[in-house]
């Protein structure tokens, strides 16, 4: 399954997975980007990111997270 911008309950649990020990609270908007464009699975444009989208996907890995 590859991952997309929209998909951001799964990038959130494949962030979870990839980072178990990392606080979402504590991650940067600029790192977050960077690690979502780094899954293995994700296969978007990195230039189609935006705030909203980014605020999303932190949200969602801070529910898992806790």
């Amino acid at each position: 399954m590859s991952l997309k911008w929209i998909d951001s309950q799964d990038i959130a649990l494949a962030l979870l997975e990839a980072y178990p020990d990392t606080d979402p609270k504590t991650v940067r908007f600029t790192d977050l980007h960077q690690w979502i464009c780094e899954l293995e699975d994700f296969d978007d444009d990195p230039a189609h990111s935006n705030e909203r989208i980014l605020e999303a996907v932190i949200m969602a890995w801070m529910d898992e997270y806790e």
